[in-house]
């Protein structure tokens, strides 16, 4: 009887488990839909209050004006919300971000360099899709050749490569102001207007072609998802359930790299936007399935880029950069991500 009775409730102890875990994962894939379609509809909104928002004038020429505006902030806020989300997985940390590794201050360094080489007014005329495929070649080849040189098949060489890259940074930065230091007051004005990031006057051609490059990319991400939802169990969870962490990380960080370079060539270095749309992506959904993270820090990012230069340019019309906004939001964000990291 003892045998018989046993065998009876474990059964439907074991279903009833069952159900709960099916009930606990149908009620958090519903908190993802219900997040993503909140999100959506208020860059909906946001976008539309952007594009409709104070015309007085000619409406096709301003809506061909805010359109292209609009095209870049989305472009740019997936490339950056992508790149952080990606970059924080293959870490296994919340608060690092791809501009750690240097390549905000590689961007300032080559503008820099060319304006202390050539001077202002020849950049100026110079053809921008040469500038802006120079640039993105160059941050392209120098995160390539850091991974290479230090991205081994241990985990820890991970951590060594962040470390290079903060040195890799200050280097850039220490040997821009150095070479800022030594150019005239003209150009130098020009610089500073140049290292700041903005929509206003991106080329449609590189827009296209930026658009293109990172559309290829998202899909390569995209064929990433599920491996890389493994990924973030950590490295010997994922070598235990047969997923080749190594490559997929490689991938992962070549994806990043690329974002980033088109991203911060296309309108310059916006720091704190990735650590702000990443970390927020994750506490509204409340997952780490990059199926559902990664539109959602999209679609945090095309809110944030487009609020702000909404409010740029309605509050403070254009006397300060949008970079100035996000960073500002961003950074009381971070402290506060810090704070909460050191309680735990």
């Amino acid at each position: 009887m003892t045998t018989t009775a046993e065998s009876t409730v474990a059964p439907t102890g074991t279903g009833a488990a069952a159900r709960s875990t099916g009930e606990a994962f149908a009620a958090a894939r519903r908190r993802e839909r219900r997040t993503i379609a909140v999100l959506a509809l208020l860059a909906l909104a946001a976008v539309a209050a952007f594009a409709f928002a104070g015309i007085a004038g000619n409406w096709e020429f301003a809506l061909a004006i805010r359109s292209r505006k609009i095209a870049t902030m989305a472009v740019v806020g997936v490339a950056i919300a992508w790149s952080s989300v990606l970059f924080q997985t293959v870490t296994g940390n919340r608060i690092l971000t791809p501009s750690i590794m240097g390549f905000d201050q590689l961007f300032v360094l080559i503008q820099t360099v060319l304006v202390f080489l050539f001077g202002a007014l020849p950049l100026a005329s110079a053809d921008p899709r040469l500038l802006f495929s120079g640039q993105v070649v160059a941050m392209v080849g120098f995160a390539v050749l850091l991974y290479r040189w230090l991205f081994g098949r241990r985990g820890r060489d991970l951590y060594v490569m962040v470390l290079a890259g903060v040195i890799f940074g200050t280097l850039f930065g220490s040997l821009s102001s150095l070479a800022a230091r030594l150019i005239n007051p003209n150009d130098f004005v020009v610089l500073q207007d140049s290292l700041f990031a903005s929509v206003n006057q991106v080329d449609p051609g590189l827009l296209g072609f930026s658009a293109l490059l990172i559309g290829a990319m998202a899909i390569w991400a995209i064929r990433l998802c599920r491996r890389l939802d493994v990924v973030a169990l950590g490295r010997d969870h994922a070598v235990s359930l047969g997923v080749d962490h190594a490559a997929v990380v490689n991938r992962a960080l070549v994806i990043v790299a690329v974002l980033v370079s088109v991203a911060t060539a296309l309108v310059g270095p916006i720091t704190f936007l990735g650590l702000l749309v990443a970390n927020l992506a994750r506490q509204l959904t409340g997952t780490f399935r990059h199926g559902a993270l990664l539109p959602a820090a999209a679609l945090i990012a095309v809110i944030t880029l487009v609020g702000g230069q909404l409010i740029l340019e309605r509050v403070f019309t254009m006397d300060t950069a949008l970079t100035v906004i996000v960073n500002f939001i961003g950074g009381i964000y971070f402290i506060v991500l810090l704070i909460r990291e050191s309680r735990r």
